[in-house]
This record gives structure tokens, C-alpha cells and sequence, in this order.
């Protein structure tokens, strides 16, 4: 049987994981670093992320006139994630969230501007909130390089660190139990997977558990589905890290850890099945379209207050599982496609990946069109059209019966349309209304049409993209006190345990509540891994 030992095992190979085992060795510290993924996938969900960060009080912010403070973030957070209920429940949650507003500057942004990663000049205002309880400024600021750059920029100095020979690092280790012995952590057990399957087992002096959360089991998915939510969706598709399974959830609470709020999920309502699969039910978070009509399965555009993307994320899920039919239409035309249609993650997001700032500004200027090609050629849930009788036959062949009303669409465009032509100072709809004050942002200005009519016919053809439910993130987890070690039932700390990023609720068990400020995910990975490599130096 493989054995390994080391002063701390970090069971996880996504960003939480390597920036626990890089602080851990700049501390002085052996670690032993198990992920279950193969080596080219290290970096796990972060390196196929957008990048995005919630900051607070950043030099970008004040250089574009933003006046944030962490007081002004944390009545956000709280009022957003609908804090206020179980007070013993939400105490570590709301530790959590006030010490990441009022230490993010410092303990993220400035650790990885150190580390040569930097973020384009204006933040994104992501999650306003539909009444405005959302986001008061704009907080996401995204990564120079997505997420890729993030996590291999990391993983990077991890493997280059000049005490790597401190470093155990293995892929291909499924870890299946924790073991324990004269009432602490010790270690774990698990198989090497591959060809042959063989045993092992590792012990070290304290455990991290960077394992991620559970959403990319969508059996579990459902099984947690959140009651505001109704059934489940017939159609779910996977969003998430294949391996993020909850099988590490199920350990911890073997050893007497406790896991809560898990139906608390960013899930999203844009999802589109992936052309190149890599796992089952693979699917794309499209960045709804501004200018878009979102539809029904029948056609009818949703209401009575039009959905919008960018306000409030749960409730545009919440919304679409409300339908008879819980997925929906997104309709728009070419001209709007150019300049709004984006998929979140670095994979489609080539020239921001590649820090190609040509292409950046090409791109963001001119209309992504490589994008929308790939989109209108390649996606099974996609259809283009010259005129709207046309579009909605392929809507109803692609949907499988003639569901979809050639009336309903042709009266939800018209409306709209008739409404822009009146002029903005006559604009009553809500969705118009959204758009003008999307455009007094510059950072959002510059991706979303100036009242675009639907049936312009300068403008075609005619997109219909019908989107479903896709699962992402758990903002439920694993317990945890402000140094990340994991918590009993009694809220005492389980002695050498300790869980970091999505496995941790991002911190906490839940640091966001009910719904996320956006950014949150990979911030709360650095911030709460950090935490856990100086609470575990500080101790040993």
C-alpha cells in the first residue's frame, strides 16, 4: 500500500488547495497535496473560470470615481444573502462575510498583484440586486487572464517554489475516509485510480479539505434542491467540476464535522448544452443578453416583470423553474449578439485568456464575432432564422412539438420594438428602463446595445438560444471558525481538521448566504485558504 506523511495533507488540487499549499510552504511546512483529477486539469474550476473577484476599496476602484467601503459592502452582503433569520446558524457565516469585506483589499488584492496578477482597469457592477439591495457600486473586477491565469499563474509558483522538495504533489487520488485517532485528524485513505486501482494512505499533523462542493453531482443536486426552487428541472445541466461530488462532505461529517445549507446554490438560469463535451451533461453559462426578450417554452416573454440579467441571479432561476416547463428562450438577432452575447469561463473568452489586448479591445469595440459564429454554428440549442415564422418552426422543431405560439413571439417583439421606437424619453417598459441604467455604467455600456429593436431587419437574422437550469456552485459546506478549522455540532473545533473554499461554503459553511455578491467563489478560495495556512503554522 502507497503511504504518504507530512506535517499538513491538502485534499484538493482547485485554487483553494494551491494557495493552502503555497502559504503552508512558505511557512516552513512539508505538505502532501492529493487531488483526484489528472495532472492537466490542476487548477480545477478556477482555471476554466471568467476570473472574476469581489474587491473592496481597490485602486481601480477609486480610479474610476468608486467610493466603496467595507461597511457599504457588508450591508450588501448581508441584506443580498438574506441574513437575519437563525442567529446560530448564520454566526460563523456572517463572521465570514464581514471579515472578507473588511480584508480583501490586503489579504487578495495586494497578495496577487505580488504575484504579478492583475485585473482589467474598470470593475463590473454584476448583482444589483432587483430592488436595488444588491451590489451598491460595482465590486467584480476581473482577472488579467480569466481564471486561467489565476490558477496556473499559482500553480505555478507552487511547483517552482524554492522549498518544493517539500512538496508531495499527486494526481489520480480518490480520497475516500478520513481517519482519526485519540480524537484528532490524522489523515486519510483512498484509492489511486488508473489502469490498476491501488490503495493508499496518507497522515500529516493537520488536514485541509479542498475538495469543492457538490454540484457537480447532479443526483445530489437534486436531492438538495432548494424548496423556493419548486421540483426539480427535468433538464439540469453540469456547470461544475466533475469531481465535485460531495464524497469529502460525507467524510467530514463521518468524523463528527458538521455540513450545512446544502440546497444554498448559484445555480444559473442561461445554461446551453456544450458542443465538445468533456463530461456528462457538460453545459455553458451564457451572460444572459441585455437586449434580449427572454421567452417562455411557449414563447411568451416571462412577466410580469421582464427577466434581466445582471440584477439578481437566484431570482431568474427562481423565476424559470416557476414555468410549466422549467428551461426558456433567449431572442435576439445578430447586432445584439455581437455585442452582448458572452459564455463565462476562459475557454470562450480567448484573447482575455491570452491577455491579447488587441484582441481585448477588438473584440469589445467591433463585436465578438468569432464568438457568436462558433455559438450560431456549433450549439444544439441554437437556432437562427431570416424571418420570425422561420425562426419559431426551428425553435418548435428543435424543442420536439409545436409548442412554441408564432403569435406570442410575434406580439412580445412587436411590444418591445413599438416601445423603443417611441424614443427613451417614452420608455415604460422594464427592460428598457434596466438597459438605460446598465448604460450610465461605462463597464457595462460598452456590452450592451442602445435600445436595439428585435425585428430591425438591418440587424439579422434572428437568433433563438433556449437555455436551461445549470448547476455551479454550493454555497452551503462544511462548518468552519474565522482559522478554518472545521466545527462539531457543539461548534467546537475538530482537532486537525480544517476546510477551505467551495468545500467550506467559501467559508463559514455558508459566508454568503442565500445569494452571492458574484466574486465571492474565488476570493473566498484565496482568502479562506490563507487563513487556514497561517492558523495551522501558528499552531504546529
Amino acid at each position: 500500500m502507497q503511504q504518504y506523511q507530512s506535517d499538513v495533507l491538502v485534499i484538493g488540487g482547485g485554487l483553494a488547495g494551491i494557495v493552502t499549499a503555497l502559504e503552508l510552504l512558505s511557512a516552513g511546512r512539508s505538505v502532501t497535496l492529493l487531488d483526484r483529477d489528472g495532472e492537466d486539469a490542476f487548477g480545477g474550476q478556477a482555471k476554466e473560470s471568467f476570473g472574476g473577484i469581489l474587491l473592496v476599496g481597490t485602486p481601480e476602484q477609486r480610479r474610476t470615481g468608486i467610493r466603496d467601503t467595507p461597511d457599504l459592502a457588508l450591508r450588501d452582503w448581508l441584506s443580498f444573502g438574506a441574513f437575519g433569520g437563525d442567529a446560530e446558524a448564520e454566526l460563523w457565516p456572517r463572521r465570514w462575510a464581514e471579515a472578507y469585506v473588511h480584508e480583501s483589499e490586503g489579504e487578495i488584492y495586494r497578495w496577487l498583484r505580488a504575484r504579478e496578477i492583475g485585473f482589467l482597469p474598470v470593475p463590473l457592477w454584476v448583482e444589483r440586486g432587483e430592488h436595488g439591495n444588491g451590489n451598491s457600486v460595482p465590486r467584480w473586477h476581473v482577472t488579467w487572464g480569466t481564471g486561467h491565469r489565476l490558477a496556473t499563474r499559482l500553480a505555478g509558483l507552487l511547483l517552482e517554489h524554492p522549498r518544493r522538495d517539500a512538496l508531495t504533489l499527486r494526481f489520480g487520488h480518490r480520497v475516500e475516509a478520513l481517519t482519526a485517532a485519540a480524537g484528532r485528524v490524522t489523515g486519510c485513505t483512498g484509492i489511486m485510480t488508473g489502469e490498476a486501482e491501488r490503495p493508499f494512505t496518507a497522515t500529516a499533523d493537520c488536514v485541509v479539505v479542498a475538495a469543492g462542493g457538490i454540484n457537480g453531482c447532479l443526483e445530489r443536486v437534486r436531492r438538495h434542491w432548494h424548496a423556493d426552487w419548486g421540483r426539480p428541472p427535468e433538464t439540469i445541466l453540469n456547470g461544475s467540476h466533475r469531481f465535485a461530488d460531495g464524497r469529502l462532505h460525507d467524510a467530514v461529517e463521518a468524523v463528527g464535522g458538521v455540513v450545512s445549507g446544502l440546497d444554498r446554490m448559484w445555480n444559473y438560469a442561461a445554461g446551453i448544452r456544450h458542443w465538445r463535451p468533456r463530461k456528462p451533461g457538460h453545459g455553458l453559462s451564457l451572460v444572459p443578453p441585455k437586449s434580449a426578450l427572454w421567452l417562455n417554452w411557449r414563447g411568451e416573454r416571462i412577466g410580469p416583470a421582464p427577466l434581466v440579467g445582471g440584477f439578481d441571479t437566484r431570482e431568474l432561476v427562481t423565476r424559470i423553474c416557476a414555468q410549466e416547463r422549467a428551461w426558456s428562450w433567449q431572442l435576439l438577432n445578430h447586432r445584439i449578439a455581437l455585442k452582448e452575447l458572452a459564455i463565462s469561463g476562459a475557454e470562450f473568452n480567448p484573447s482575455l485568456r491570452e491577455r491579447n489586448a488587441a484582441g481585448f479591445l477588438r473584440d469589445t469595440l467591433l463585436g465578438n464575432r468569432w464568438l457568436v459564429r462558433e455559438v450560431t454554428e456549433n450549439s444544439p440549442d441554437t437556432v437562427t432564422a431570416a424571418d420570425l415564422p422561420e425562426l419559431v418552426e426551428k425553435m418548435n422543431a428543435l424543442q420536439g412539438d409545436g409548442a412554441v405560439e408564432l403569435a406570442a413571439v410575434r406580439a412580445a417583439a412587436e411590444r418591445y420594438d413599438a416601445e423603443i421606437a417611441r424614443g427613451p424619453a417614452l420608455h415604460n417598459d422594464p427592460q428598457l428602463r434596466r438597459i438605460a441604467h446598465l448604460r450610465r455604467w461605462r463597464g457595462d455600456r460598452m456590452r450592451t446595445c442602445a435600445f436595439q429593436p428585435i425585428l430591425d431587419p438591418a440587424a439579422g437574422p434572428l437568433i433563438a438560444i433556449r437555455e436551461f437550469i445549470i448547476s455551479r456552485k454550493s454555497l452551503g459546506g462544511i462548518r468552519t471558525d474565522l482559522d478554518s478549522r472545521v466545527l462539531d455540532a457543539d461548534g467546537e473545533p475538530l482537532p486537525g481538521l480544517y476546510a477551505v473554499g467551495e468545500a467550506a461554503g467559501f467559508g463559514g459553511g455558508s459566508m454568503n448566504g442565500l445569494r452571492s455578491l458574484e466574486g465571492t467563489f474565488l476570493g473566498g478560495c484565496i482568502y479562506g485558504a490563507r487563513r487556514a495556512a497561517r492558523s495551522i503554522a501558528g499552531r504546529s
